[in-house]
């Protein structure tokens, strides 16, 4: 890993003899509190997540921001007498970000770095809260009238004890006319086997296609933001020891809106059981959250924005989700604080803190 930050930085410099250097780095905290023992819920185990988590980067940061290569780590931490739990996690990337639009990132980087989180029936709260980090590779291109980014990220080594794991991920979205907007998400969950392996353990796909219609109505309305979204949900998925393909399909829909304070977030999906080798595979090979493993499902987020600005988010929410089998509640506290060398600079001006918000992690 040495080599390979070296090999980076001297290429980078040997590119750039005269560019303008300069120190950057940054700070994430956040802390979450998540009460999952409410209602009558057999998809997800009445559990607590209460944990914080720190993660620090420095760096170096070439051309005006053209070239960056930054390192840290993520100290995850449950919030116990003790540091028993604790997991403390490598950052090392580079990070090219053009001016025509173009973005690639190379190496451990944060998650953060993507436009937007998978939705959760592809990437789910739990798994969210544990790996903040994607292992691999992630190229953007990013306009005033939107975006796409595809992702890979490797998630397990291949080894005696673990499975060979990989994900490819793809989200998009685009400004067609006035509020219209067409977009969607595709993933791809790769699960192979261990080194020596047993002759009853397959290699298993796992494939989601979601087309996405939109029309977004921020700052169009008395409120700070709507948006209502619905589209198709196509998987695919196989055990190759079976060798056939299982192809779920459903129907999605979805509503943000806020004003000031107050979020309301509303999902809604229809159609088969998304993940029929879950009850095989679990996490491993469906990454979403299991409650979509039903023919319907409802979520209700209500959130309260106690503190929002660009360096805080500090919310208080409740769910609650509703499918054709069980039903839970959760109660939520999360907040966040970011800081970074930019923002340091322009501490001062609290006109430029107070005129944005800082996106939640959860």
């Amino acid at each position: 890993m040495h080599n390979w930050l070296i090999a980076i930085l001297t290429l980078i410099l040997s590119v750039s003899p005269l560019a303008a250097q300069e120190v950057v780095w940054s700070v994430d905290a956040s802390s979450l509190i998540n009460n999952r023992e409410g209602g009558d819920d057999s998809a997800t185990p009445d559990q607590t997540f209460i944990f914080t988590r720190l993660a620090a980067e420095a760096g170096l940061s070439l051309n005006d921001g053209e070239h960056v290569i930054k390192g840290g780590a993520v100290w995850y931490q449950p919030m116990i007498d003790d540091l028993s739990g604790y997991k403390v996690l490598p950052t090392l990337y580079y990070r090219y970000c053009g001016h025509d639009g173009w973005r690639v990132a190379v190496g451990m980087l944060p998650r953060t770095l993507m436009v937007e989180r998978m939705p959760r029936y592809l990437w789910s709260d739990s798994l969210n809260y544990c790996q903040p980090n994607i292992r691999g590779i992630m190229a953007q291109f990013v306009k005033p009238a939107g975006y796409t980014e595809l992702a890979v990220d490797w998630r397990q080594m291949q080894t005696e004890r673990q499975r060979e794991a990989f994900t490819i991920m793809l989200n998009t979205d685009w400004r067609i006319a006035g509020p219209l907007k067409l977009g969607g998400h595709v993933q791809y969950s790769h699960l192979a086997m261990r080194r020596h392996h047993a002759q009853d353990e397959h290699v298993n796909d796992d494939l989601n296609i979601n087309p996405m219609l939109s029309l977004d109505f921020s700052h169009r309305t008395v409120l700070d933001s709507l948006r209502l979204s619905a589209g198709a949900i196509i998987a695919m998925q196989r055990d190759r020891g079976v060798d056939r393909w299982e192809r779920p399909a459903g129907f999605i829909a979805t509503m943000t809106a806020r004003w000031r304070w107050l979020q309301l977030d509303e999902t809604f999906y229809a159609g088969e059981r998304l993940m029929p080798l879950y009850s095989k595979f679990g996490s491993q090979l469906n990454l979403g959250d299991p409650y979509y493993n039903a023919k319907t499902y409802s979520r209700t987020d209500l959130t309260f924005h106690i503190v929002s600005n660009r360096i805080v988010d500090l919310t208080g929410s409740l769910s609650l989700h509703v499918n054709s089998a069980t039903t839970g509640f959760w109660q939520q506290i999360a907040c966040r604080f970011y800081i970074d060398s930019d923002l340091w600079k322009r501490r001062h001006d609290r006109s430029h803190i107070k005129s944005g918000h800082l996106p939640s992690l959860y």
